[in-house]
Order: C-alpha cells, then sequence, then structure tokens
C-alpha cells in the first residue's frame, strides 16, 4: 500500500519535482490547503490549523507524513501538526529559536563571530535613530516576516523614520501568528517580553551572497550543497540562484564549519535547513544572514538537474523517520540557476507570453521551465511576498554544462517572452482624462 504524504501548501512544480524522486510510486501526495490560503492576507493562525485539521481528520485512510518546504507560517505549522497526529518532525522550541531573527542573533553570539551587528527599534517612536553600538547602512526588517517582505536598507536616521512610519502604516501580516506561536512555548525573559511584529536593525553585509542546505539526522548535522544567489546589478533583488557555488574552496570549506557549529548549537533536528551567507573578496569577511528551518522550494529543480535528486527527498526521508538520501554530481547537468525576471516599477499586465510560447522553449532547451508570476490585468503591486524593491513576471529555470551556456538559454527565453506591462502613472493620467 502506498504511503499517504500531505504536503502544505503543494503547487505545481513541487509536485513535479516530487514525481520525480526514485520512489515516487510508493506515495500518494496529498496538497494540504493552498499556497495562497496559507500565506495571503494576514495570517491567521488558529483559523488555518483548523481548517488543515479538518482536512487530515477528514481523510479515509493513513496519514503517514506531514511536510511543507515554504516559509512562515508553513515552516512552523509542520511541527504543530506532526505532534498532534504523532509523526516525526522538526523541534518547535529550536525552529523557533531559528526563525526568530533576533532570538537567533542573540544564540549565534554563542556559537560563532559571523555575524552582523544588530538590535531592536521602536517601530513606534518617530524619532527613532539607530543605536549607538551601530553605523548606517543598515537593513531594518520584521523580527519575522517571509520573502523579504518589510526589508528596507537605510542610509540615515531620517530614512529610518520614514520607514518605520511606513512600516506603522502597512497592514501587520506576519506578526499576530507568530505570538500564537511564542504562546505555546516557555520562551526566555528577555525574549517573551518581545512581541511577533517587532523591528529590527542589522549592519548591512556586503559582497557575494550564498545559501548552503542542510538537514539535520539522528543529532548529527548533514550540508549537501551551496547555492549562489546573484543580485541584479546595483540592487538587492535577486536575479537568480545558480548550483553550484562558484565561490572559492576554502570560503565553502569556511560556510560549511560555521554552519555546523551553528546548526548544533541552535539544537535544530530531525529537519532540512538552509543557512544564507556574506561573503566579501576585499575584506574576506564572512557574515551570517538568515537561518531558515526548511529547505528552498527554489532549490529543488537545481539539484536534480545537477546531483540527480531533488532537495525534496530529504524532506521525505526525515518525514518517515528513514535517513536521508544524499547524491552528489550524478545529475544530467553540471550547473544549473533559477532565474527571477523582474520589473521595478508598478504597473498593469497587458499581455503575457502564451501558453504554446512557453511550451516551445521548455521544448527547445532540455532542462527549462518557465512560470508566470502574474496574470492578465494584475496591478504589479497587488500581490504578497515582494520584496520591497521589485515585482517578479516570470520565475524561469535553466540548465547546461557551463554557466556560459546557461546565461545564454535564460537571455533566449527573456528576448521570446512577450510581456507588456503599462506604467501605473500611464494608466492613472488616462483615467483621469476619461473622467474629465
Amino acid at each position: 500500500m502506498p504511503l499517504h504524504i500531505f504536503v502544505l501548501g503543494l503547487d505545481d512544480l513541487g509536485r513535479t519535482e516530487l514525481a520525480t524522486l526514485p520512489d515516487a510510486a510508493d506515495f500518494v501526495f496529498h496538497g494540504l490547503m493552498t499556497l495562497d490560503e496559507l500565506q495571503s492576507g494576514t495570517i491567521d493562525l488558529p483559523a488555518l490549523l483548523d481548517k488543515a485539521q479538518r482536512q487530515l481528520d477528514n481523510f479515509d485512510g493513513t496519514i503517514d507524513g506531514i511536510v511543507g518546504y515554504w516559509d512562515f507560517p508553513i515552516s512552523l505549522m509542520v511541527p504543530i501538526l506532526c505532534a498532534r497526529y504523532h509523526l516525526p518532525s522538526k523541534n518547535l522550541d529550536a525552529a523557533v529559536k531559528c526563525e526568530h531573527k533576533y532570538w537567533s542573533r542573540l544564540e549565534q553570539q554563542r556559537f560563532i563571530d559571523e555575524y552582523p551587528k544588530f538590535d531592536l527599534i521602536d517601530l513606534h517612536d518617530p524619532k527613532a535613530t539607530l543605536p549607538a553600538h551601530m553605523s548606517y547602512p543598515v537593513w531594518a526588517k520584521p523580527i519575522k516576516s517571509f520573502s523579504s517582505e518589510g526589508a528596507y536598507r537605510v542610509t540615515s536616521d531620517e530614512q529610518l523614520q520614514t520607514v518605520l512610519a511606513k512600516r506603522r502604516e502597512a497592514p501587520e501580516r506576519a506578526g499576530p501568528a507568530f505570538d500564537e506561536i511564542l504562546a505555546r512555548l516557555d520562551l526566555p525573559e528577555e525574549i517573551a517580553a518581545i512581541p511577533g511584529s517587532a523591528y529590527m536593525v542589522e549592519e548591512a553585509a556586503t559582497g557575494s551572497q550564498c545559501t548552503i542546505e542542510g538537514y539535520n539526522w539522528d543529532g548529527e548535522v548533514y550540508l549537501t550543497g551551496i547555492v549562489d544567489s546573484l543580485h541584479y546589478e546595483n540592487s538587492s533583488s535577486f536575479l537568480r540562484y545558480r548550483y553550484p557555488s562558484e565561490l572559492p574552496e576554502d570560503v565553502c570549506r569556511r560556510i560549511r564549519s560555521v554552519t555546523q557549529r551553528v546548526m548544533t548549537g541552535l539544537g535544530l533536528r530531525n529537519s532540512t535547513f538552509n543557512v544564507e551567507y556574506f561573503w566579501d573578496v576585499n575584506t574576506d569577511r564572512l557574515v551570517l544572514l538568515e537561518v531558515n528551518t526548511r529547505h528552498s522550494q527554489s532549490h529543488a529543480p537545481l539539484f536534480r538537474s545537477v546531483d540527480g535528486l531533488t532537495n525534496h527527498a530529504q524532506m521525505i526521508d526525515l518525514a518517515l523517520g528513514r535517513k536521508p538520501r544524499q547524491p552528489v554530481g550524478e545529475g544530467y547537468f553540471k550547473t544549473a540557476s533559477k532565474w527571477m525576471y523582474r520589473w521595478f516599477a508598478d504597473g498593469i499586465v497587458r499581455k503575457l507570453p502564451s501558453a504554446r510560447d512557453i511550451a516551445e522553449l521548455e521544448q527547445r532547451y532540455p532542462g527549462t521551465i518557465i512560470e508566470l508570476d502574474v496574470t492578465q490585468g494584475q496591478q504589479l503591486s497587488n500581490s504578497f511576498s515582494q520584496d520591497s524593491y521589485s515585482y517578479m513576471l516570470a520565475t524561469m529555470y535553466t540548465t547546461g554544462q557551463t554557466d556560459e551556456q546557461v546565461v545564454e538559454i535564460y537571455e533566449a527565453c527573456v528576448n521570446a517572452l512577450q510581456f507588456e506591462i503599462e506604467n501605473c502613472e500611464d494608466h492613472d493620467a488616462k483615467s483621469h482624462d476619461t473622467a474629465v
């Protein structure tokens, strides 16, 4: 009999990747609520948990595993639901310690030196200034968010006050739900006093950005691979993720060493994870950016293309209480990238590439995957899970034997895809003229 695995926020790409598992025939994967249900609008954690539990309780069969590969609230709903159904999962207390950006920094100081200066800041103080022990530029960010929501690069007190004012007016999406989870734990006094909607500042790191993936099995930390994160020129927005990393091997060794120490110290068990870093070639400084208590769904096709097995495999193995599989270099391609095709001004989507056009490109270039992130008629700013400076139009995966080949295929796809975006200022002017 097949095993029934429930996946919070299961999407089409995730289902496709799970189907590539060598033992996929042994499983039936069930979507447990949609990603839109789980991450859109203000996160109502009790309602989401109740809805998920109703779906699970109404299932006429065995519940053999509950997993998720998306960020909050999914990353923390998984251990809560697994505890209810007596299934293997990560430990909630350590997962919260990792994901609480301020608490995580306090803990990191105990095990490593590779972290930036940081502190809390009063979101409601209209005259807030940077703490005396810090200097600009900094990143101002919520202690709990996802997809870089609410994070701003700040270079002066005036700019900081503007950002805080903007955040005071913005809807609070994650804070109350995070409070619900914090209330489930026996917290240290200094952490219990901090609301889930609190804001903090960290000195900005510079250089090359990357992410290392791994998992904890039976109390031991195992590391899989390092993925480069490349930005658009003069922007903090991601252009692409590249696997395997092209960082110098001595830097990769340091990243592995720091990750081993910090993940062992944080005590996250029976979970996949990823840790993000900056390395500055000029100063040779390595800085840990953040810890995530899940593997990256963005990297799934990259690992499959290069190593021959999607990183979802480790998630499934851990959910079933078995030692994860970890091949290296057994894929068809030497390198692969995920591209984020972005628009850097608000606008209205007037024309999209056709399904036929996308299918032709995917057939022409083996290993290519193209997914649209917008819909016809959509105003770009009317979407959640965007960073603070750009809007995603499409996600693309390209593969090759060299990085040059990967870039050439991406550029060919961009040139072939037809988007038409009407500038919002032009649209507002036309609406005004019509009204007059």
